[in-house]
């Protein structure tokens, strides 16, 4: 009977073991990881190597700040606000170039702080992107590259509320897509 006891135990260290190695977090920077989301509707967002953003190169944790699948889900908030304001017949293809997060990792505070964000005013959010907006007689209304930062992101009402990790970056998007479109006469 104890000896029973002792291989079922066994079996359920292991089985739970293989489960947790299976179920490793994804990087951003991993080989198989996306790099576009799914096109729905007329908008497009594409990536390159996520490695090579201001965000991990420059990171004083670049293994806590290429953890998750934050391109994606910044691609696809992109992807899907854009389409909301893009006016009927138009399309808009998106390149993300690069990215720098709110906050830093600040490796001096200790141990016990080492993947922890810190947001200061001292790290704002940056999204380098370039665009072709197109219309719907096929000729480009508006193309280019924009540099998006918030100097001002802690001082907005808009954010004090949200814990959403993603939400300077997102507030960013939403105040580019206003501007960029209403240029163009949406």
């Amino acid at each position: 009977m104890n000896r029973r006891l002792t291989f079922f135990t066994t079996l359920l260290i292991l089985a739970t073991a293989t489960g947790v190695a299976s179920a490793r977090i994804r990087n951003v920077t991993d080989p198989d990881a996306p790099r576009s989301v799914p096109v729905q509707g007329t908008v497009s967002v594409r990536w390159n190597d996520p490695a090579q953003f201001t965000e991990i190169k420059y990171s004083h944790n670049r293994w806590e700040a290429r953890r998750g699948n934050w391109v994606e889900q910044l691609a696809i908030y992109l992807r899907d606000r854009a389409q909301k304001r893009l006016p009927a017949g138009e399309r808009l293809d998106v390149d993300i170039l690069d990215v720098q997060r709110a906050g830093n990792y600040e490796p001096w505070r200790g141990i016990a702080f080492n993947d922890v964000r810190v947001i200061r005013d001292i790290y704002p959010p940056r999204i380098t992107l370039s665009f072709k907006r197109i219309g719907a007689n096929g000729q480009v209304i508006a193309q280019g590259e924009r540099k998006l930062s918030d100097m001002g992101f802690l001082t907005g009402s808009t954010t004090v509320w949200n814990s959403d990790p993603l939400r300077y970056e997102k507030t960013m998007i939403d105040r580019w897509l206003v501007r960029e479109l209403a240029a163009s006469g949406a």
